[in-house]
């Protein structure tokens, strides 16, 4: 198996890897943030709207690691930079 392959392989592995483990753990972490904040909705109703503003805004930053590991698996895939210095050293 040639390098230009290799290279192939395992950016399309690694990709595949953090795209699929990027969207598990987030979406796993949304989830008991979400049913930690109906818990404490349901325990003081009175606090909702505060519970509410912070959830949404943890829900964010918990969003943006899924998409910033979507993002690198998009770099591996179409703009990978090992692939200008592979195909560099064998012209």
């Amino acid at each position: 198996m040639d390098s230009i392959t290799m290279i192939a392989v395992i950016s399309i592995v690694t990709a595949g890897l953090t795209t699929g483990i990027g969207c598990m753990i987030p979406a796993l972490g949304e989830g008991k943030s979400v049913a930690s904040a109906l818990s404490s909705i349901a325990q003081q109703p009175d606090a909702a709207p505060t519970i509410t503003r912070t959830l949404f805004v943890g829900l964010a930053m918990i969003e943006s690691l899924g998409i910033y590991c979507f993002v690198v698996s998009m770099i591996l895939i179409f703009a990978n930079p090992f692939w200008n210095h592979i195909i560099a050293t064998h012209k």
